[in-house]
């Protein structure tokens, strides 16, 4: 996708806005089709102190704010299906396939009907369990995560869920509402006044030229898509395309400014569940409007905030007439260069004498090649709901993905979730490649050549 400019996001904006009216115009019955329920669901899933965070980069020292997982089960469609948001970096391979078989079975579905989304906050954990295995095996210093701890938060998670059951309410419609979120995205790609290409426009950024360019391709809407029971409101889920985080790295546990924002949505609307997804935001970050000052974080939270509660004065209400379901394979090549993304070379660097977080690295990519070699692949999931599609994507997708998946369904209100199995860590555009985006020199497992692969799937999970 060519670089886009400021003209290109207002025409994106109003397309989207022109795509909502269009969506409101749509006949209203007299009544939804009877038969669909929703039960909302939390649990606290906070790390211990001394945990690995992001990966194993550090370990937990303090808990600045708690960490939880939110979601609901929609009942009623063939299948029960469950969307469910994690406080957690990254659920990678047999991980993810945990929390979905263990939410399945709580739920009486199967594990293809289970969408689990991290939110992506860096203070958080990745849950890999094979990953720890091989450092375990090795005898490494490096911890990704708490094999038992993990069990125990699953487990919770899952009470949480058949508890809600009990008490699970009728949808009879669904609300789609949008608003545009100003000063919080911007593209890690920029150019710099010669017209070269940078990418280094990170989280945290006090680079003036990185400040002054442009935002860069960006999907500057939050949605927010909501469930009703007549004129009571039971659920909000909001999506926005960023990287959630202000200042991380000093130990502190925190679900950051999305968290804050989410909270506060939650306290002026006690009995909405509030629930939010971070969007497809690999290449997306809070860069030129964050220096990473610990007080920018509320600021940004308020930003957040806005947006949600804009989208909630802005939701449309039309009837839930279906809750359909496709799911769609996806295999993305193992990469293989530099040497040390082959099994012989991250087998090399478990060595005692590399850094823990060197070796929680080359565990995860092992982790990876394990299972791809096993020919299993990504599940890429969409829930039909007629007027709106929730889309789930792998990993750390760059946002080309689900400005892609939108162009895809304009007749539709297309949420996208990015963050489900992050096995394959960043999955970037081939431009990006080209380029030599210095973001894929180490949490990239994926080869050159996984836009198309991912194209082809989002449009047949979107199909009509």
């Amino acid at each position: 996708m060519p670089h886009a400019s400021r003209r290109v996001f207002l025409g994106r904006s109003l397309a989207s806005a022109a795509s909502l009216a269009a969506w409101r115009s749509l006949p209203v019955p007299a009544q939804a089709v009877p038969g669909f329920g929703l039960a909302a669901f939390t649990a606290d899933v906070t790390v211990p102190l001394g945990h690995g965070m992001m990966g194993g980069s550090w370990l937990s020292k303090s808990v600045a704010d708690p960490l939880f997982a939110k979601g609901i089960v929609l009942t009623g469609g063939e299948k029960p299906v469950v969307l469910v948001s994690v406080d957690w970096c990254e659920i990678r391979n047999a991980a993810f396939d945990r929390w979905r078989d263990v939410l399945a079975e709580a739920a009486d579905t199967d594990r293809q009907h289970v969408l689990v989304s991290s939110t992506h906050v860096h203070d958080a954990p990745v849950a890999d369990l094979e990953a720890e295995r091989f450092l375990k095996e090795h005898k490494c210093a490096g911890t990704v995560c708490d094999v038992e701890f993990h069990e125990v938060a699953v487990q919770r998670v899952a009470k949480a869920l058949r508890d809600a059951l009990k008490s699970a309410s009728p949808v009879t419609q669904i609300g789609l509402g949008q608003a545009k979120v100003e000063k919080v995205a911007s593209n890690r790609r920029y150019l710099l006044p010669d017209g070269k290409v940078s990418y280094n426009r990170m989280s945290r950024n006090t680079n003036v030229l990185a400040e002054q360019a442009d935002d860069g391709t960006i999907d500057p809407m939050l949605k927010t898509l909501s469930f009703w029971n007549g004129n009571t409101p039971l659920a909000a889920l909001s999506n926005y395309a960023v990287h959630p985080m202000s200042y991380y790295g000093g130990g502190e546990i925190s679900a950051d400014f999305p968290g804050i924002a989410r909270r506060r949505r939650q306290e002026d609307l006690p009995n909405v569940a509030q629930i939010y997804f971070s969007g497809c935001s690999g290449n997306v970050t809070a860069g030129k409007y964050n220096p990473g000052m610990r007080e920018n974080r509320v600021v940004l939270a308020g930003r957040i905030y806005q947006a949600m509660a804009e989208a909630w004065r802005d939701t449309k209400k039309v009837p839930l007439e279906k809750i359909a379901f496709r799911s769609v394979p996806l295999s993305l090549s193992p990469r293989d260069e530099p040497e040390g993304f082959t099994v012989e070379g991250s087998t090399k660097l478990l060595a005692p004498d590399q850094k823990p977080f060197t070796q929680c690295l080359a565990a995860m990519n092992l982790s990876w090649r394990k299972r791809a070699a096993t020919g299993q692949p990504i599940d890429v999931p969409a829930v039909d709901f007629g007027p709106a599609q929730f889309l789930l994507l792998p990993a750390e997708s760059y946002v080309e993905f689900q400005l892609h998946a939108q162009t895809v369904r304009p007749d539709s209100f297309v949420m996208v979730a990015g963050y489900g199995d992050g096995a394959p860590g960043y999955i970037p555009i081939e431009r990006a490649w080209e380029e030599r985006d210095g973001n894929l020199h180490d949490w990239c497992w994926v080869a050159p050549g996984s836009e198309v692969r991912m194209k082809v799937a989002i449009e047949a999970a979107l199909r009509k």
